[in-house]
């Protein structure tokens, strides 16, 4: 089964498994499993928005923030788009890109790129796969 879901929008580390015990460890929300994304805004966000965005605004099935949200590389100049880095403790449909519209952002790309302690190996291309070692256990995550 799959652990969460990625919208046809969407790239990046999907998990599977055929534990129940750990799909559920993974997916209920009572366990608060960060979830991280690379995604690219076009514009750039103000320090309001992204402050907004951290303490938390209000979508059509209640209150949601990021844990955390950063820009991905300061470094870069401004240009059309930029991206960021941003957690999530729990996972709602579409919750990334309803998140940045709440700010009037619109997400370009979105991509999953961690899951709880497990990242996605920057070596794997997509639609490749890699079977995690039996060392990863629940108690890991």
């Amino acid at each position: 089964m799959a652990v969460g879901r990625l919208d046809i929008n969407s790239s990046g580390l999907l998990l599977l498994t055929d534990s129940g015990e750990l799909a559920n460890r993974l997916m209920h929300p009572r366990y608060e499993i960060e979830r991280e994304y690379a995604v690219r805004v076009q514009g750039t966000l103000s320090r309001e928005d992204l402050e907004k965005l951290a303490r938390g605004v209000h979508l059509d099935d209640g209150a949601a923030a990021f844990a955390r949200i950063a820009l991905a590389d300061e470094r870069t100049a401004p240009s059309a788009n930029r991206w960021y880095r941003v957690v999530l403790g729990e996972g709602r449909k579409r919750e990334v890109r309803r998140l940045f519209e709440a700010v009037g952002a619109r997400v370009s790309r979105l991509i999953r790129v961690r899951y709880g302690s497990i990242e996605l190996p920057r070596d794997l291309a997509p639609g490749q796969w890699r079977e995690l070692p039996n060392t990863v256990k629940l108690h890991n995550l």
